[in-house]
């Protein structure tokens, strides 16, 4: 199962115009670890193939081998980076302001105060997806109905309750797991509904639409005033037309945005380098996955409570881009 995961992502990499995995890597700074981790995500959602494309681009650069973990998302990804498990990983920004501050049931209380933020990656647009033939084209209409939300420790799987909950609709089942297994479920109409959020296209998305009639949506004004009500760190933006092959209109969605993270003792100059290569190097990831057209400097503002990594800092200042000290942590 490793070896055949090692090929899959190779190959992955390889198709997008990147070089295969390193094999026995030499940092490039003796003082660097040889090795890191990066905590991902399940597949079918955009952290499996964006991780390892933003990862490969870093171990080119630095020589630092970096092995990939496959998690349940953001919360978990937050949990191993705080706790060491893992040196790096990605999050949605609402899960991380939860994480920072101690709320949302998932925490338990707990203040996750060793994790830094390196670098913007996508905006996480929520939207849904549904078989043409269960005549679903509305968030209203999954009252009663069986709808599956992404594992349950990603964004998707922490939000969409929530946001149901707040426009007054109760689903007869929620259904947690990785988004290629959700998506399969709806195909098989073991699912009426599959409710998520990731860097689009969302693959698992395109996937489905390739072998059945879908309805792909997203909110209502009236639906995102009432969800942005209750849940202030969601912003209000919308999906062009033709980013799934099946779209013919924009679709209005609820967004977080998504930050690359690390542990608070990675080396300030080994984070410089990570944050450089992937910084300057846009075109190769756009290769691996079209949501890191937003993979932009310009888009460090939208980080504007959880701390930067020194070393990130370091380049984004360097580069003309304002980050406010007391938003930089050793």
């Amino acid at each position: 199962m490793i070896r055949r995961r090692t090929l899959l992502v190779s190959t992955t990499l390889a198709g997008a115009g990147l070089a295969a995995p390193a094999v026995r890597a030499q940092p490039k700074n003796a003082s660097w670890p040889r090795a890191l981790t990066m905590g991902t995500a399940a597949p079918g959602g955009t952290y499996a193939i964006y991780g390892p494309a933003w990862g490969q681009l870093a171990a080119q650069a630095t020589g630092v081998n970096i092995s990939y973990r496959t998690t349940q998302g953001p919360n978990q990804n937050i949990v191993l980076v705080d706790q060491k498990q893992v040196e790096l990983g990605m999050v949605t920004m609402g899960v991380a302001l939860q994480a920072w501050n101690g709320t949302g049931e998932w925490t338990r209380g707990t203040r996750f105060r060793n994790i830094r933020a390196l670098f913007p990656m996508y905006d996480t647009p929520f939207h849904a997806v549904a078989l043409k033939r269960s005549g679903i084209t509305d968030h209203a209409q999954l009252n009663g109905k069986s709808v599956g939300v992404g594992p349950r420790g990603g964004t998707p799987g922490t939000y969409y309750p929530l946001m149901l909950k707040a426009i007054g609709v109760t689903p007869s089942r929620i259904g947690y797991g990785s988004a290629s297994d959700l998506i399969g479920q709806v195909s098989d109409g073991l699912l009426d509904c599959f409710a998520f959020a990731a860097g689009v296209p969302i693959p698992a998305f395109s996937e489905i639409e390739t072998t059945n009639e879908v309805t792909i949506f997203g909110f209502t004004d009236a639906q995102m005033d009432a969800i942005v009500k209750e849940l202030p760190e969601l912003s209000k933006g919308e999906i062009p037309a033709g980013t799934y092959r099946s779209q013919t209109a924009p679709i209005k969605i609820l967004g977080v945005y998504n930050f690359a993270i690390g542990h608070k003792d990675l080396p300030e100059d080994l984070v410089y380098e990570i944050v450089k290569s992937v910084m300057t190097q846009n075109a190769a990831l756009v290769q691996a996955t079209a949501a890191a057209k937003e993979t932009v400097p310009q888009n460090v503002t939208k980080n504007t409570f959880l701390p930067f990594h020194p070393g990130a800092a370091k380049w984004f200042r360097e580069n003309g881009h304002a980050i406010p000290d007391n938003l930089i942590m050793a």
